[in-house]
């Protein structure tokens, strides 16, 4: 598979079809505070290696920078190499919560010029045994890159009415009807709501392209649109950019400090009413 081009997403057929030519990557993570590793201890694709969000995908946190800012690339390089991930590695990534706990290791790769994959549906994908002794690959080579400047987003990107801003937060959060770990309640003024957990059926896959278009496009967003995504901390946005690009409306940009970094600035508002629908 080398120098092929990868979808940002693909089914377990294509897993079993590609299955020796990928390395399998289990992002489990959970906001309750449940250990994602413990999890891929009691259970995991075979051979898919463990990818602590914690300690490989986020760099340190603050209130200046959010909960789970994008990590230096040395210390991202350093964390790939040592689980085997190496540069020319077609990595497809999964977790139990229909990617969108995944889909940040999936981003930051695909941003960086490698080549990634969410697999849809995640570990209910997979129809054949589990394992439970965790898998170790020899250390890689894996490059520092600069993460690119055109595919990030900054607060006061987040606030340029000229983007169509989406938030990838259960719609509780969004209305500020609850905040279980962040500063404040609400969202960020202007922004839409696009709940990543939104474009899953009842199985944890993906709704069907042409529902995915008219869920964006509800929200404001064409081809043409400047598209900025956050979340909570970065995390889950990243899954609604990538069924952006799933469903060919190009890449957006992801705000990394998200609303755990807008919300701890008190001189920044916070809006609780639903936005008006975008005209374009």
């Amino acid at each position: 598979m080398a120098g092929g081009v990868i979808p940002p997403v693909v089914d377990a057929d294509w897993l079993a079809a590609h299955r020796d030519d990928v390395v399998l990557a289990d992002v489990r993570w959970y906001l309750d505070g449940r250990s994602g590793r413990a999890a891929y201890g009691a259970g995991h694709l075979p051979g898919a290696v463990f990818v602590d969000l914690d300690r490989c995908l986020t760099g340190d946190a603050g209130p200046g920078t959010g909960r789970h800012p994008l990590p230096d690339p040395a210390r991202f390089a350093r964390g790939m190499a040592q689980l085997g991930i190496g540069d020319d590695d077609t990595v497809v990534a999964y977790d139990d919560a229909g990617g969108t706990v995944a889909a940040r290791l999936v981003w930051m790769l695909r941003a960086t010029g490698r080549r990634a994959a969410l697999l849809d549906g995640g570990l209910a994908a997979w129809d054949g045994p589990l394992e439970t002794v965790p898998c170790t690959r020899p250390a890689a080579m894996f490059s520092a890159v600069p993460w690119p400047e055109e595919r990030l987003a900054t607060a006061e990107d987040a606030a340029d009415p000229g983007n169509v801003v989406v938030d990838a937060r259960q719609r509780e959060r969004y209305l500020g009807r609850e905040e279980p770990i962040d500063p404040r309640a609400g969202h960020i003024p202007g922004a839409r709501s696009l709940p990543a957990g939104d474009s899953l059926d009842e199985t944890g896959r993906l709704r069907p392209v042409d529902e995915l278009r008219e869920r964006f496009a509800a929200a404001g967003i064409d081809p043409s649109a400047s598209v900025v995504a956050y979340c909570g901390s970065g995390v889950t946005a990243c899954h609604d950019l990538l069924v952006m690009e799933h469903v060919g409306l190009g890449a957006g940009r992801l705000y990394p400090g998200s609303w755990s970094q807008w919300s701890a600035d008190e001189a920044r508002p916070a809006a609780t009413e639903d936005e008006a629908p975008v005209q374009r």
